[in-house]
């Protein structure tokens, strides 16, 4: 419920979610098989990580070389700098649950946060594209944790 709350300032209000939605949002977020996990600090929500399809955006070349993950912080934390250690925790989670150490992220081209925090981590720019939806610009990014 709370992650449904969330609302984020201009022009990443593109991640929140709209009032009239939250029945279908928890619902979504809660089905295990969408594999979305809650990110905690000391019992407190943070933030969420998925891994699998979720992940993925209409008109990308995605394979099964890597475990697509994709994520949120809550808005209140976004740009202080702890993007790419909640990033990295969430990896090594998706490690330790699915047994596999290659990862890819695909990030709006306009989200230079997330860019940066990726990057910041190790993921390199591997694939860009345009979301079949509506031609909107996306990069994909891989990265391979030891």
């Amino acid at each position: 419920m709370e992650i449904a709350g969330w609302r984020y300032d201009c022009p990443y209000d593109v991640y929140g979610y709209a009032e009239g939605e939250v029945e279908e949002v928890v619902e979504y977020l809660s089905d295990k098989k969408n594999c979305i996990y809650a990110v905690l600090h000391e019992d407190e929500l943070i933030g969420f990580r998925s891994f699998g399809p979720d992940g993925r955006v209409p008109g990308g070349h995605y394979d099964e070389a890597h475990l697509d993950t994709g994520g949120g912080i809550r808005p209140d934390l976004t740009g202080k700098g702890l993007g790419s250690t909640i990033i990295m925790e969430g990896l090594r989670f998706g490690r330790r649950q699915f047994g596999i150490n290659r990862f890819r992220v695909t990030i709006a081209d306009f989200n230079a946060r997330a860019k940066k925090a990726c990057e910041k981590i190790g993921f390199q720019a591997s694939n860009q594209f345009h979301r079949s939806s509506d031609g909107k610009p996306f990069t994909s990014f891989t990265l391979e944790i030891k």
